[in-house]
């Protein structure tokens, strides 16, 4: 006697966490005079930076794609360690890519990066539009053509000028992808006027409620940002209680169909 053969329906959708960090290069700050305070260590490599970067690791291991900004590429402050690289290596996780920016000489050379467990189609560098030059946003493609889940990273200028003319400019790059996310640090909250023109040019949606996540020990501004196209469920969205920089990290679980998004590695439990 054989026993028929059952299938097992493939799931019609996936889920995803996305987590977005401005991790100040290892930098922890509690209060604004430590800006100060803590200036000549902000140029110095040291224990403090590799147990707070240890600790955002165990972090980062709970989610799926994350994208970093204020990440050291390798210089001074940082002992010359690539810190997207440390970091997804730390995290088990399997795939990193870094956008080098502004550089100061030897000192201090930020990026954004992406850390992931799915593995990118492919990973563009767009340098934005700015009178300093300096500022820049990481895109990465997960699949092809329609089935591609576009993730662009990016950490936005202070002046609002600026910033108009970089969320314009990634309005534009963002616009031919069905399934489209952008998350960073935009350095603007989502009632602003540059915001506004954002969801006005592009099909990224804004929040459904504004999560502060600066200052990190006092949070009152929600300058970071998660946000996402129609064709993309954003489930929730929260800000993270433990601070490894002047920012919360921004959390997010997202639903998509799933066919969208390319292979992601099995999340172990650390």
């Amino acid at each position: 006697m054989t026993r028929a053969a059952t299938s097992q329906a493939a799931p019609a959708e996936r889920r995803l966490r996305l987590l977005s960090c401005n991790i100040l290069a290892g930098a922890s700050v509690q209060r604004y005079r430590e800006y100060v305070t803590r200036s000549i260590n902000a140029v110095l490599p040291g224990r403090r930076k590799m147990d707070n970067l240890d600790r955002l690791a165990e972090v980062l291991s709970q989610f799926d794609v994350i994208g970093l900004q204020e990440a050291d590429a390798g210089s001074l402050r940082s002992g010359f360690l690539n810190q997207t690289r440390y970091l997804a290596e730390t995290a088990g996780l399997p795939f990193w890519s870094h956008q080098p920016n502004r550089a100061m000489v030897k000192l201090a050379h930020s990026a954004n990066g992406l850390i992931s467990r799915l593995e990118p189609h492919s990973v563009l560098d767009y340098p934005l539009p700015s009178r300093i030059p300096g500022r820049g946003a990481l895109l990465a493609q997960f699949g092809e053509g329609d089935n591609a889940l576009a993730v662009m990273i990016a950490h936005l200028s202070l002046s609002a000028p600026a910033r108009a003319r970089q969320l314009g400019f990634i309005a534009e790059l963002l616009q031919d992808f069905p399934h489209a996310v952008l998350m960073g640090d935009l350095n603007t909250e989502p009632g602003s006027a540059e915001m506004q023109q954002l969801f006005a040019k592009s099909t990224l949606q804004p929040p459904a409620q504004a999560t502060p996540t600066f200052p990190s020990w006092k949070p009152r501004r929600a300058l970071d940002h998660i946000l996402t196209s129609p064709a993309i469920q954003l489930e929730k969205t929260w800000a993270l209680p433990q601070a490894f920089s002047d920012h919360l990290p921004l959390a997010a679980e997202i639903r998509l169909p799933a066919h969208v998004g390319g292979k992601a590695t099995p999340r172990h439990r650390r």
